[in-house]
């Protein structure tokens, strides 16, 4: 068994963040993680033409801004290289391949006894810690939905994280079920590399242009929640009018609080509503079931395909894992509400679990090294 006075749990920018502020402290501590590098999302599971939403400065860690030089939106391998520069600086040294199989709290010492396989050698390992500090990240375990008749396509299938770029689907007929952001680039990439794309469109949505979502979250430090939703939604009906026409609803609370609220958050707008418009992709209600290469959708409509790539999100599996948790939910997202919501009892806490982005992250890391630090 190996001591140290805090483990972290996930090796993503929240993790990376945490250990940065318990460094800051002098605080020993380990950071385990499934995968075999740092930010895996970034690094092994997302698509070429990825950008960071925001402008850069709503997308960077504390105490380590962006370089002048990068882009306002800065590309996935340009954050990937930040990331690497942060560990470098934060002289930050995770564990990988380690699956966290067990976390739970001994009554007895007071401390957290986390059980991890080693990927590598098939051995199991031991941690002992007085703080644990789950930042495993929003998007960990990719979801793909139970859909009647799957199992008969005769085509591709596969979930989002195993898509870079659309070179090899020319001409053919391309399903993306699923539309919050990455659904829609991945749509547009596609359409832009000659795919004839369709994309699934389920519930009601918010589309907002790129620049007004930085502007968005700027103005929440000045202006109520709501005053800045009812601006992002005159400023969507002005730039893109009536989107009903083009099979596109628009949602009835707004982009920020849903975000918030529901984790369902705002399309901001690369490109692909530009595409939807001119009809190089295709709007499509919830998908029902498939018959073969057909796909049967909510409005009795149905259309062959060649290939299926679910955008649908991702689920968290700490609950499998973490015993005596009384601060995550049965989704795997902090239950404890702000400003609150980053710690819970017997030296737990989470970082990055609260769909509060970068900074988010930041300001979640900052508090737990804080506290670890008064309690020591």
């Amino acid at each position: 068994m190996e001591d140290k006075v805090a483990i972290i749990v996930g090796a993503g920018p929240s993790g990376l963040a945490a250990s940065a502020c318990l460094n800051l402290h002098s605080i020993p501590h380990i950071i385990l993680d499934r995968e075999d590098c740092f930010a895996s999302l970034w690094q092994r599971y997302s698509y070429d033409r990825l950008h960071l939403h925001l402008k850069k400065r709503f997308s960077q860690l504390l105490h380590f801004p962006h370089p002048s030089s990068f882009p306002s939106y800065i590309p996935k391998d340009q954050f990937i290289q930040y990331l690497n520069d942060f560990i470098s600086h934060f002289n930050i040294s995770p564990l990988y391949n380690r699956l966290v199989e067990s976390a739970s709290f001994d009554q007895e010492i007071k401390k957290w006894t986390v059980k991890a396989k080693n990927v590598n050698s098939g051995e199991d390992e031991v941690y002992s810690a007085r703080f644990l500090i789950v930042a495993t990240g929003e998007a960990c375990d990719p979801f793909v939905p139970d859909v009647e008749g799957l199992g008969s396509f005769n085509g591709e299938v596969f979930h989002s994280t195993k898509y870079k770029n659309g070179k090899a689907y020319r001409d053919k007929n391309v399903l993306v079920v699923g539309s919050g952001n990455s659904g829609m680039e991945i749509a547009l990439d596609l359409a832009n590399h000659g795919a004839k794309t369709s994309i699934v469109v389920r519930s009601p949505v918010h589309i907002i242009p790129r620049e007004m979502a930085s502007l968005g979250l700027a103005m929440l430090k000045y202006f109520s929640l709501r005053f800045v939703d009812s601006l992002l939604v005159l400023a969507s009906k002005i730039v893109y009018g009536d989107m009903s026409k083009y099979g596109i609803i628009r949602a009835t609370e707004g982009p920020f609080f849903s975000a918030f609220a529901y984790g369902k958050y705002p399309i901001i707008n690369t490109g692909t509503f530009s595409k939807i418009k001119s009809g190089e992709i295709q709007v499509l209600p919830a998908l029902e079931s498939i018959r073969g290469n057909e796909a049967v959708f909510k409005n009795g409509s149905s259309h062959s395909f060649d290939t299926i790539i679910f955008c649908t999100a991702f689920k968290r599996s700490t609950s499998q894992w973490l015993k005596d948790d009384n601060l995550l939910n049965e989704n795997g997202l902090s239950k404890v509400k702000y400003p609150n919501h980053w710690k819970g009892e017997n030296g737990l806490y989470c970082v990055g679990l609260s769909r509060g982005g970068f900074n988010g992250a930041s300001r979640d890391a900052q508090n737990a090294a804080n506290d670890i630090k008064s309690l020591l």
